[in-house]
C-alpha cells in the first residue's frame, strides 16, 4: 500500500489512503483534529473582576468604615448594592466570551475515509494528515483537504469567504474545514488538522481580537472617578473641620462618612444596569437581540456602519428577474411563456425546490434552485430521464444533459454564445444585464448532439436565451439607509461578492456615493492609517474581502475616532465583530461563531433592524442623561444639610441623617430613575449626529447645580427649620429629640417630594414638564405612586422611621414639604424658557 508522501504532496488518483497503523502513529504525533479551546477566564475570576473594579472598591471601603463606626445597617445596604451590580454584570460577561468554543462545533462528529483500502467511518477528531476523505452532498468538511478526484463537486464556502455562490473546485485544489458540500462527490487528502487549518487560524484571530470598552463604559468610568474623588475629598475636609470644631473623632467620622455617602450616587450603577436591560428587552421585541448590555448605548453612539451584502442588504434568495430570447424579452408576470427555456435550464441542473414539512426546501445550488422555481411557476414539473450528463466544470464553465436525444445546456454566456449561431443582439442584452448587477446564464439546445466527450457533444447549439438572476434587496433597506444619512451615520458595504454585483446592489438601495468608490480587498492600502483615510467617507463599497481585511477595516475606522458597527454572519467575521465597537451578527442565517462573537444579533437578518436598534440606543443615551440629572440633583439636596452644619460651625443640626440619605439613594429614588430610563424615543432621535460626548457636560452641570439642586435643597432646609421653629427651637439651643426627629422627617419628605417634581422635569432637556405628554411614559406614574408609598413607610412606620432617624412630619411639615413640588417645576420651567430665548 502506498503511504502518504513525506513532503506533504498530494497523491495521484488510485491512492487508497493510510493504513490503520500509520493513522494511529500520526494521531499520536500531531494530536486530535480539534480546535484549541483557548485560555478563557474562569467564572470565579470573571465574578471577582465585577466585585473589585474602582467603584465597587470604593463602596466596599465605605461599607467597612460604616461597620467600624457602628452602623451595620448602612454597611449591609451598601454591600447589597455592590453584590447586585456584580452579579448582574457577571451574568452578562459570562455568556459573552464563547466564540472560540463555538468554532469547535463546526467540526462534524464523524467522517468517511478510506483506510487499509476499505471505506470506514471514523471520528472527525481522529483524522490525520494523509487520510483519504470521501465526500458526498451534504457533508461538512472536517479538515483542510486537497482534492484527488471530483465529480460535479460544489462547495459552499460562504462561512469563510462571504461569497454567496458555491464554488466548483477541481483536482489538486484545496477544501477547508467548516465548509460543506452542496453537490457532487469527491475524494480528498487531509493536508492540515485542528489548529493548523484555516478555521484554526480564524479561531486564533477571534481570540486575539479584544473587544474595546464601550463609549458608555468610558464615560461612566470618568463620572465615577470624578464623583469618587470629590466625595472622598469633601469627606476628608469635613472630618478635619469636625476636629477643629471640637467634635469627638468618632462623631466627626460619622458625619464625614455621611457627607461622603451623600455625594456618592449609590443608585447610579443599578439604575444604568436595569435601564440597559430594559432597553435590551425592547430591542429583542423588535428582532434585535443584545448580548452585552453596554451594546445598547454603543449602538446609539454609532457613527459608521460596515454592512455585509448577502442576507442583510439582500434577501439571500436567488431569483430569476429577467429572461431574454432571440424573439425579445419575456413577461415574467406570465411565467408560462418561459416554459421552453426553463425546461432546458432545469434539465441540465440538479438543484431542486422540493416540498418538505408542509413547505418548500431548497436542495443544491441556490442558482439552480431559482431556475427550478421559475420552471414550476411556468408549469413545468416533470422529471424526465437524463441519458447522459456533462457536469459543470470551471474550464468549460457550463453543464449539459441529453434527454430524448436532445442536448440541453446552460453556462456562463462567454462560454456558451461562441458555440451558438450568430445572435448579435445577445451581446447587447448581456452587457445591459451585467451592468445592472444580474448574474447571467446563457441557455441553449442541440437537436442532434454527437456522442463522446462534452466538447464533442456541445457543438452547433441554438441559443434559447439569457436568464438574469439576482439576490434582491430587502424591503425597507433603502428607507433605512436614508434614515442613517439623516442621522449623520456613514455607511460602507463590506462583502466577499464580486465588485460589479456589490456595486449594483449598493446603487439600487441608495448606499453608493455620488462619486462611487468601489475597491477590492487586494486594492486596500497596507498601512492602517492610510486605509482609514481612504475609507472614511460615506457610501464606500469593498468587495472580495478576507477576514483579515474586515479586521483591519474595523481597526482603521476606530483609529479615526469612529464608533464602528460591523455586521457579519460567517466564521470569517468573528475577529472583525470583536474588534468593532459593536459587532452585529445574523440570527437567522449566521453561524454560532458570529453570534457568539457579536454584541447584537439580528433575529430577522434585516439591515433596517440595525437602524431601529440605533434609534433605541440613542434614546437610551438620552435616558441615561435624564436619570443622571435626577440622581445628581438629589445629591445636591442631600449634601446641603451637612454644608449648612459646617458653615454654622456646628450650631445648626444636620437636617438629614446618613441612613436617610441612603434611603433616598437606593430606596425612593430608584424606581423613578428606572422609569426615566423607559422614556420613549424622541422624534428628533434620528436627526443629526449622535451625541457621543461626555455624559456630564457644562449644560447638565448648570442645570443640576444652579437650578434643580439648589431649589430642592432650599425646600428641604425650609421644611426642616420651619418644623424646628414651630417646635420652639431657637438658635444656639439643642432641640429636643422629638422635635429634631419630626423636623428631620419633614426634610426627608421635602427631598422625596422634590424628587417627584424632578422626575417629571427630567423627562425633557428642552420642554417644560407639563409640555410632555403625561401618559407617554406610564411607568413613571407607577414609579411615583410607589415612591409615595415608600415615603409613608419611611416616615410613618415607627420602627423604620426610628432606624433612619426621623419621625412622621406634623401638618406644617407636610405643608412645607409639599412646596418642593411647585418650586422645582417652576424653577425648571424658568430655566428652560430662558435657554429657549
Amino acid at each position: 500500500m502506498t503511504s502518504h508522501a513525506s513532503d506533504g504532496s498530494v497523491p495521484v488518483q488510485g491512492y487508497q489512503g493510510l493504513s490503520s497503523d500509520e493513522a494511529r502513529y500520526r494521531l499520536a504525533a500531531d494530536g486530535p483534529n480539534l480546535l484549541p479551546e483557548g485560555e478563557g477566564n474562569s467564572a470565579a475570576l470573571l465574578l471577582l473582576r465585577e466585585l473589585v473594579h474602582f467603584f465597587a472598591l470604593m463602596l466596599w471601603v465605605a461599607a467597612g468604615l460604616a461597620l467600624l463606626a457602628g452602623l451595620p445597617e448602612l454597611a449591609v445596604a451598601i454591600i447589597v448594592v455592590v453584590l447586585f451590580n456584580g452579579a448582574f454584570a457577571f451574568a452578562q460577561e459570562y455568556r459573552a466570551d464563547r466564540a472560540g468554543q463555538r468554532l469547535r462545533e463546526l467540526i462534524p462528529a464523524d467522517s468517511t475515509v478510506r483506510r487499509d483500502g476499505r471505506r470506514v467511518v471514523v471520528r472527525a477528531a481522529d483524522l490525520v494528515r494523509g487520510d483519504l476523505v470521501l465526500l458526498e452532498s451534504g457533508d461538512r468538511i472536517s479538515a483542510d483537504l486537497k482534492i484527488v478526484q471530483a465529480h460535479s463537486l460544489a462547495v459552499n464556502q460562504s462561512m469563510l469567504t462571504g461569497e454567496s455562490v458555491p464554488v466548483r473546485p477541481v483536482e489538486s485544489e484545496a477544501l477547508f474545514a467548516g465548509t460543506y458540500v452542496v453537490e457532487g462527490q469527491a475524494e480528498a487528502v487531509v493536508t492540515a488538522t485542528g489548529a493548523h487549518t484555516k478555521l484554526g487560524a480564524l479561531a486564533k484571530l477571534t481570540r486575539a481580537a479584544s473587544r474595546p470598552p464601550s463609549p458608555l463604559a468610558r464615560e461612566l468610568s470618568k463620572v465615577i472617578k470624578v464623583v469618587a474623588a470629590i466625595a472622598l475629598g469633601v469627606g476628608v475636609a469635613f472630618f478635619g473641620l469636625t476636629l477643629l470644631l471640637g467634635m469627638s473623632p468618632s462623631n466627626g467620622f460619622l458625619l464625614a462618612l455621611g457627607v461622603t455617602v451623600a455625594l456618592v450616587p449609590e443608585g447610579l450603577l443599578p439604575t444604568v444596569t436595569l435601564s440597559l436591560a430594559r432597553a435590551a428587552r425592547q430591542m429583542a421585541r423588535r428582532k434585535a437581540l443584545v448580548r452585552h448590555l453596554e451594546a445598547v448605548e454603543t449602538l446609539g453612539s454609532a457613527t459608521f456602519i460596515c454592512t455585509d451584502k448577502t442576507g442583510t442588504i439582500t434577501r439571500n434568495e436567488m431569483s430569476v428577474v429577467q429572461v431574454w430570447t432571440p424573439n425579445g424579452p419575456l413577461d415574467l408576470t406570465r411565467p408560462e411563456v418561459a416554459i421552453e427555456i426553463m425546461r432546458s435550464a432545469v434539465l441540465c441542473s440538479t438543484g431542486r425546490l422540493v416540498r418538505a414539512n408542509g413547505g418548500h426546501q431548497a436542495i443544491g445550488d441556490p442558482m439552480e434552485v431559482a431556475l427550478h422555481a421559475l420552471a414550476l411557476r411556468a408549469g413545468y414539473c416533470e422529471e424526465e430521464v437524463v441519458t447522459r450528463r456533462y457536469p459543470f466544470d470551471p474550464v468549460r464553465r457550463r453543464s449539459s444533459a441529453v434527454v430524448d436525444g436532445k442536448l440541453h445546456l446552460k453556462g456562463a454566456p462567454d462560454a456558451v454564445l461562441p458555440l451558438c449561431g450568430d445572435v448579435p443582439e445577445a451581446a447587447v442584452v448581456l452587457e445591459a444585464m451585467s451592468a445592472s448587477g444580474l448574474r447571467v446564464l446563457a441557455v441553449a439546445r442541440a437537436d442532434d448532439p454527437a456522442t463522446g466527450s462534452a466538447e464533442q457533444a456541445e457543438q452547433d447549439l441554438t441559443l434559447l436565451g439569457l436568464v438574469g438572476l439576482e439576490d434582491p434587496p430587502r424591503d425597507g433597506v433603502a428607507e433605512a439607509i436614508v434614515t442613517c444619512r439623516r442621522a449623520g451615520i456613514r455607511l460602507a458595504m463590506i462583502t466577499g461578492d464580486h465588485p460589479s454585483t456589490a456595486r449594483a446592489i449598493a446603487q439600487e438601495v441608495g448606499l453608493l456615493a455620488r462619486k462611487p468608490l468601489v475597491l477590492t480587498g487586494r486594492e486596500l492600502p497596507a498601512d492602517d492609517a492610510t486605509l482609514g483615510e481612504v475609507l472614511d467617507q460615506d457610501g464606500v463599497v469593498v468587495a472580495r474581502v478576507t477576514p483579515e481585511d474586515k479586521l483591519r477595516i474595523a481597526r482603521a475606522l476606530r483609529g479615526r475616532g469612529h464608533v464602528v458597527a460591523m455586521t457579519g454572519d460567517g466564521v470569517n467575521d468573528g475577529p472583525a465583530l470583536r474588534e468593532a465597537d459593536i459587532g452585529v451578527a445574523m440570527g437567522a442565517s449566521g453561524t454560532d461563531v458570529a453570534r457568539e462573537a457579536a454584541d447584537l444579533v439580528l433575529l430577522d437578518d434585516h439591515f433596517a433592524t440595525i437602524v431601529t436598534a440605533i434609534e433605541l440606543g440613542r434614546s437610551t443615551y438620552a435616558n441615561i442623561r435624564r436619570f443622571l440629572t435626577y440622581h445628581l440633583t438629589d445629591n445636591v439636596a442631600e449634601l446641603t444639610p451637612f454644608l449648612v452644619w459646617a458653615l454654622s460651625g456646628g450650631t445648626l443640626p444636620p437636617a438629614l441623617t446618613v441612613l436617610q440619605v441612603l434611603a433616598l439613594d437606593i430606596g425612593t429614588d430608584l424606581l423613578p430613575a428606572l422609569a426615566l430610563g423607559a422614556e420613549p424615543p424622541s422624534p428628533r432621535a434620528m436627526r443629526g449626529a449622535a451625541r457621543t460626548g461626555a455624559l456630564i457636560e457644562r449644560r447638565l452641570l448648570r442645570r443640576v447645580f444652579v437650578v434643580l439642586g439648589p431649589t430642592e435643597a432650599l425646600a428641604v432646609m425650609v421644611a426642616f427649620f420651619t418644623v424646628l421653629a414651630v417646635g420652639g427651637w431657637t438658635l444656639g439651643v439643642e432641640p429636643s429629640a422629638e422635635v429634631l426627629a419630626a423636623a428631620s422627617g419633614s426634610a426627608f419628605a421635602a427631598a422625596v417630594l422634590g424628587q417627584f417634581a424632578n422626575a417629571f422635569a427630567c423627562r425633557s432637556e428642552t420642554d417644560r414638564a407639563w409640555g410632555v405628554p403625561l401618559l407617554a411614559n406610564p411607568l413613571l406614574l407607577w414609579a411615583v405612586a410607589v415612591e409615595a408609598l415608600m415615603l409613608l413607610a419611611f416616615v410613618g412606620f415607627p420602627p423604620l422611621a426610628g432606624l433612619l432617624g426621623g419621625s412622621f412630619p406634623p401638618a406644617v411639615g407636610w405643608a412645607m414639604a409639599a412646596l418642593a413640588i411647585p418650586a422645582v417645576l417652576v424653577a425648571d420651567a424658568m430655566y428652560k424658557t430662558g435657554r429657549a430665548r
